[in-house]
C-alpha cells in the first residue's frame, strides 16, 4: 500500500478557501462556473450522437412507438444529452481537487500501488470501468485524484442527479461528473439518451466510474448491485465489436466514516427520510469534517474483461440474466479485495458481548477471528496485526472519540462498551467484514442441522450437509453474494475442512457424530455474529406477513413502517437479540425474498399457509443461530 501525501492535493487549500472553506469554494466555483446553464459548447459525445444517422434513426423509431413527432423527440433527447454531458476543465479540476483535499483532511489515504501500476498498463489499450463499493460521499473526492496522480486517463464519473445543484453540480460537470436521474421508468426517451451516451463513451474508450450498488451502503456491507448502467455497457459491447472494456472492482474502506454521515445512515435505516442534498446540506456536511478519522484504504480487485465474460456465459448456454451474473462476479471481486479493519474487529467483539469489555477481553474475542482471517488469507487493512494490543487500543480510543463507544476508567481497569443508541453505527463497521465470515457461518449452521438430525427424527432433517447449506444460501441470496453452485460447494468444503481439523476432510458427507464433535471444538463460532441481525429482521417481516389477510393488498412501504414499530417493540422485549435488526433496509430485503417466493400477491394459491410456513422457517433458523450462540463463550475465562 502506498500512502498518498495529502499535501499533494491540498496545496494552497487554506489560501483558496479562507477561514470558511466550504463557502470559500462556493464563491470560487461561482466565478469559474457562474451559472447552472449547459456547458458552453456540446461535448464530443453529444456532437457525435446528434450527428449520427443511426442515433437519429433510433430516436425516430422510438418516437413512432410512443406516438411522438420525431422532431420533438430529437429536441427532447438533445436536452437530455446536454443535461448528462461533462468535460474536464483543468482549472476547475484543480479547484475541485483542493476542495476534495480539504474535505478528506481527516484521513490518510492508502492506495493499492501494485494494482494502480497494473491499471496504468491496462489503460493504454482498454476503457476501464471502475465499479466502486460506495461507503461515503467522500469516495468521489478520493478516487479521481488518485487515478490522475497514477497517470491514468481522465475519468468520467456517474453521479445521481440529486447532487446536480448549483454550484456543486456546475463545478462537478467540469471535472467529468455525469449526472444521471434515478427514476426514469416513465421517460423512455431519457433511457434511450442515457444508453446511447454510455455507448458513445465506451466507443471513445473513455474511462468511467459509478457505484455498482447505486448508492451508499446503509448497513456497512456491500448492497445488491443495480443493473441499469451495466446493461447499457453490455449493449455497447455487443454493438461495437472493436471495444473491449475492463470492469475494475474498487473497494473503499474507512477506519471510521464521518460521524454525521454514519449517524445519518443509522437514522435512515430506522426509517428516517433521506436528507435533501442542496447548498445548505453541502456546507453543513463540509463543516462536520473536523476530526482525524484514521485511514482510507483504496484497493483494486482483479479486472474482469466484459466481452470475454459475456462470451463465456453464452458458451455455457446462459441465455438469461447474463448482466446480473457479470454484476455478481464484480461484487465477489470487490469483497475479495476488501480488507478487515481493526475497527471492524473491535465492533465484532463488542457487539458479540453486548456489554463493556476490558482490553484483555476484547483480545480474547478477537484472537480466534484474527487466526481465522490469517489462515484463510483474507487481507487486513494496512497490514495491521489484529491481535496487537496497541492496534486494538487505538481502535477503541478512536471509536470513543467519535461517540460510537464509551469508556470507563474509574475502576481497576478501563472498560469499553457500545454507546447509547450506537448499536446500528457499530454494526455498520462490523458488517464491513462479514463477507469474510459468510460461508463459515453457513457451514456452522449446516453442521448443526446434521448434528441434530438423529436427536429429533421427525424434525425433517436435511439429506446432506450440502442440502442445508443450499437452503440457507437460497434464504440469504438477496442480502449476500454467493459463488455459483460448484464454486460454492468448494468454498463450503474448505470451511468444513477447517472445522474438521485435525480430521482433515474436504468432503461434504458428514455424520451426526462428526458434526457434533467438530462443532464442540470449533472456534470462532460466527453465525450469530454474522447472520442473526439479518434473519431476525426477516423474522419480523415473516410474522407481519403471516398476520395479513390473504386477500389484502400488500402496501410494502406501510408494511416496512409496521415492521419498524413491531421490531422496536421486540427489541425492547429482547425477542430480537439486538436493536440493529430494526432496519428498514433489512426489512425491504426480506420483502424481496417474500416476493420471490410469491408471498405478496393477494389471491395466490395457499397464500396464508405458505406465509405461515415462511415465518416458521425463519423462526427455526433464528433458533438454530441461538443454539450456536449458546455454544460460543469466548469470554468465560474472564467472567
Amino acid at each position: 500500500m502506498q500512502a498518498v501525501d495529502p499535501a499533494s492535493i491540498r496545496g494552497g487549500a487554506a489560501a483558496l478557501l479562507g477561514r470558511t472553506p466550504a463557502r470559500g469554494l462556493l464563491r470560487r466555483a461561482s466565478m469559474l462556473a457562474p451559472s447552472d446553464a449547459p456547458l458552453p459548447t456540446d461535448t464530443r459525445e453529444v456532437t457525435q450522437l446528434l450527428e449520427s444517422d443511426s442515433f437519429r434513426a433510433s430516436v425516430s423509431e422510438l418516437a413512432s412507438k410512443i406516438d411522438m413527432v420525431p422532431a420533438e423527440a430529437m429536441t427532447e433527447v438533445a436536452g437530455y444529452l446536454r443535461e448528462m454531458s461533462a468535460t474536464h476543465n483543468q482549472r476547475v479540476s484543480d479547484v475541485w481537487q483542493r476542495f476534495g483535499g480539504w474535505l478528506t483532511r481527516g484521513y490518510d489515504i492508502l492506495v493499492d500501488d501494485d494494482g494502480l501500476a497494473e491499471l496504468r498498463r491496462l489503460d493504454r489499450k482498454h476503457a476501464l470501468i471502475f465499479l466502486i463499493s460506495h461507503r461515503s460521499y467522500l469516495d468521489e473526492f478520493i478516487l479521481p485524484p488518485v487515478l490522475q496522480s497514477g497517470g491514468l486517463s481522465p475519468l468520467f464519473g456517474m453521479a445521481g442527479a440529486n447532487l446536480n445543484f448549483f454550484p456543486l453540480g456546475t463545478v462537478a460537470r467540469r471535472t467529468g461528473i455525469i449526472h444521471v436521474r434515478r427514476s426514469t421508468g416513465d421517460i423512455p426517451i431519457y433511457r434511450l439518451a442515457l444508453r446511447s451516451f454510455v455507448g458513445q463513451l465506451v466507443a471513445n474508450k473513455s474511462n468511467l466510474c459509478w457505484s455498482i450498488e447505486g448508492g451508499r451502503t446503509r448497513t456497512g456491507k456491500l448492497r445488491p448491485p443495480r443493473y441499469g448502467l451495466m446493461r447499457y455497457m453490455a449493449d455497447a459491447v455487443e454493438a461495437l465489436p472493436d471495444t473491449d472494456p475492463l470492469l475494475v472492482p474498487v473497494s473503499f474502506m474507512y477506519d471510521q466514516l464521518p460521524v454525521h454521515e454514519v449517524g445519518r445512515m443509522a437514522s435512515e435505516a430506522r426509517g428516517a427520510g433521506k436528507e435533501a442534498e442542496d447548498v445548505r446540506w453541502l456546507v453543513n456536511y463540509a463543516a462536520g469534517l473536523k476530526e482525524r478519522l484514521g485511514r482510507v484504504y483504496l484497493d483494486f480487485g482483479t479486472p474482469l474483461p466484459l466481452r470475454q465474460r459475456l462470451e463465456e456465459l453464452r458458451a455455457d448456454e446462459v441465455t438469461e440474466n447474463q448482466v446480473e451474473r457479470v454484476a455478481l462476479d464484480v461484487c465477489h471481486r470487490i469483497n475479495a479485495a476488501t480488507p478487515v479493519t481493526p475497527t471492524a474487529a473491535v465492533c465484532i467483539a463488542l457487539l458479540a458481548a453486548d456489554r463493556a469489555l476490558t482490553l484483555d477481553e476484547v483480545l480474547t474475542t478477537v484472537r480466534p477471528l484474527a487466526d481465522y482471517v490469517s489462515g484463510r488469507g483474507w487481507p487486513v487493512a494496512g497490514g495491521a496485526t489484529l491481535t496487537d494490543r496497541s492496534t486494538l487500543r487505538w481502535a477503541l480510543r478512536e471509536l470513543v472519540r467519535s461517540g460510537v463507544l464509551t469508556s470507563y476508567s474509574g475502576g481497576s481497569e478501563t472498560v469499553w462498551g457500545i454507546g447509547d443508541d450506537q448499536h446500528l453505527v457499530a454494526a455498520v463497521y462490523r458488517n464491513s467484514a462479514i463477507h469474510v465470515l459468510l460461508v463459515r457461518a453457513i457451514a456452522e449452521l449446516s453442521l448443526l442441522a446434521v448434528a441434530e438430525a438423529d436427536a429429533e427424527p421427525g424434525k425433517g432433517a436435511p439429506n446432506t450437509l450440502f442440502d442445508e447449506a443450499l437452503r440457507l444460501r437460497e434464504l440469504l441470496k438477496f442480502d449476500f453474494f454467493f459463488a455459483q453452485r460448484e464454486q460454492f460447494a468448494e468454498e463450503l468444503a474448505a470451511e468444513i475442512a477447517i472445522l474438521a481439523s485435525p480430521d482433515t476432510s474436504n468432503e461434504l458427507k458428514v455424520t451426526p457424530e462428526q458434526a457434533r464433535e467438530w462443532l464442540a471444538r470449533a472456534r470462532p463460532l460466527v453465525s450469530h455474529l454474522v447472520l442473526r441481525p439479518f434473519l431476525d429482521a426477516y423474522r419480523v417481516v415473516g410474522e407481519q406477513l403471516a398476520a395479513l389477510d390473504e386477500d389484502e393488498t400488500v402496501d410494502q412501504s406501510a408494511l416496512v413502517d409496521s415492521c419498524l414499530r413491531v421490531g422496536h417493540q421486540w427489541a425492547l422485549q429482547r425477542t430480537l437479540a439486538s436493536e440493529e435488526s430494526v432496519s428498514g433496509e433489512m426489512f425491504s430485503t426480506a420483502l424481496k425474498l417474500a416476493g420471490h417466493r410469491d408471498l405478496l400477491k393477494p389471491g395466490a394459491p395457499y397464500l396464508g399457509k405458505r406465509r405461515r410456513e415462511f415465518a416458521d422457517e425463519l423462526g427455526e433458523v433464528a433458533r438454530a443461530i441461538g443454539r450456536i450462540a449458546d455454544r460460543d463463550h469466548p469470554l468465560s475465562a474472564g467472567t
